[in-house]
C-alpha cells in the first residue's frame, strides 16, 4: 500500500498529542517526514518538548522534531493553557525527552522537505497557528504550488468561535499567517469547528479507549479524560470535541468527511472580529474556490479509526 509522505505542523496541546499518536500508529499509510512545532497552545519551547515526549512515548525517534516560530507574525502570542493544562499535555507526566530536537527550524524544514521531493508528493497537516507555514511560503514562493494535499484544523462558520465570539483559536492566534496560507493557492481542506464539533469524545467512546490494553490507547484515554474534565468545568460539556486528530483521520480515511468548495478569507484588521473566517459557498465560478470546507464528519467512524489504530 502506498504511503503518504506527511509533515505535521502542530502546537501540542492535548488534541495535537492524540493527532500525533494516530499518525505514529499508521506507519503503513504515513511516511512521517517531520513534526514541526510552533508556539500556540503553550510556548514554543513547551510545544517542541511536548512533541518530543509523544514521539518518545511512541518509540518513534526516527521522526525529526523541528522547533518553530515563538510568536505570531504581527501580534502578541495568545496561549490556551486554560484548555490544555499548564504543560500543554493535561496531566500526562512531563519529562525531558532523550532525543533532541533537530538543528534546523520548522520553516526551513518545511521548505527543504517539500522542495526536495517531486511536486505534489508531500502532504501537510496543520493543527496549530499557521506561522511556520506562512514563513516557509514567504521564504520560498514556489512552495504552495509544490505541496500535495493540505489539511488544516482551523476556522468556524456556522458554529461561531471558541476563543472569541467569531474566531476559532488557531486562526485567531495568528490571523496574518492564516491569511497568507489561504491566499497562497495551496487550496487546503479545512476542518473547522463546524466539522470537528461532530467528532465528540463521549463518555462511552472514552471508556472504550481506556479499555484497550495498549500503550498508545492508554495515553490517548488519559488525555481524553483530562479533556472531558476540563471542558465540563469550563463550558459544561461532558463530550469534548476532538479537533486536531481530524486532520490525520482525513489523511487516512477521507471518506469519513464531506466537503464543499469555498472562498475562504480571514479578518486580520478588526479588533472585534480578528481571526474570523469568512466562508463563502456561493461561487459564480468553481475557480473562485480557495479551499475545500468540511461540512460533515463521521464522528463514529473517526473514533473507530482511532480505536483500531491505537490498539495496534
Amino acid at each position: 500500500m502506498t504511503q503518504t509522505a506527511l509533515i505535521i505542523d502542530c502546537d501540542p496541546g492535548v488534541d495535537d498529542a492524540i493527532a500525533l499518536l494516530l499518525a505514529f500508529a499508521a506507519p503503513d499509510l504515513l511516511e512521517l517526514l517531520a513534526i514541526t512545532t510552533v508556539g500556540g497552545n503553550v510556548a514554543a519551547s513547551a510545544t517542541a518538548r511536548n512533541a518530543r515526549i509523544i514521539r518518545q512515548m511512541a518509540g518513534r525517534e526516527d521522526v525529526p522534531v523541528h522547533i518553530g516560530a515563538a510568536a505570531p507574525l504581527a501580534r502578541e502570542p495568545i496561549a490556551a493553557s486554560h484548555f490544555h493544562g499548564e504543560s500543554g499535555l493535561g496531566d500526562l507526566p512531563i519529562f525531558e525527552p532523550v532525543a533532541p530536537a533537530a538543528s534546523s527550524d520548522s520553516a526551513t524544514a518545511i521548505v527543504e522537505l517539500v522542495m526536495s521531493r517531486p511536486p505534489g508528493s508531500v502532504s501537510l497537516a496543520i493543527t496549530g497557528p499557521m506561522t511556520n507555514v506562512a514563513l516557509a511560503m514567504q521564504r520560498e514562493p514556489a512552495l504552495a504550488a509544490r505541496l500535495g494535499p493540505v489539511a488544516v484544523m482551523g476556522g468556524a462558520r456556522a458554529e461561531g468561535g471558541n476563543i472569541t465570539a467569531s474566531a476559532e483559536y488557531n486562526i485567531y492566534a495568528d490571523p496574518h499567517a492564516a491569511d497568507i496560507v489561504f491566499r497562497s493557492g495551496c487550496k487546503p481542506t479545512v476542518l473547522g469547528l463546524d466539522a470537528t464539533h461532530q467528532v465528540r469524545a463521549t463518555p462511552q467512546r472514552v471508556a472504550a479507549m481506556a479499555a484497550i490494553d495498549a500503550p498508545y490507547a492508554q495515553t490517548a484515554a488519559q488525555v481524553l479524560q483530562f479533556c472531558a474534565r476540563t471542558q465540563q468545568a469550563l463550558v459544561g460539556w461532558d463530550s469534548p470535541p476532538l479537533h486536531d486528530p481530524c486532520t490525520i483521520a482525513w489523511m487516512l480515511a477521507p471518506q469519513l468527511f464531506k466537503s464543499v468548495p469555498a472562498r475562504l478569507q480571514v479578518e486580520t484588521d478588526s479588533p472585534l472580529t480578528a481571526g474570523h473566517t469568512a466562508v463563502e459557498f456561493r461561487l459564480s465560478d468553481p475557480s473562485e474556490a480557495t479551499a475545500q470546507w468540511v461540512t460533515e464528519a463521521d464522528g463514529e467512524g473517526v473514533f473507530n479509526l482511532l480505536l483500531e489504530r491505537l490498539a495496534r
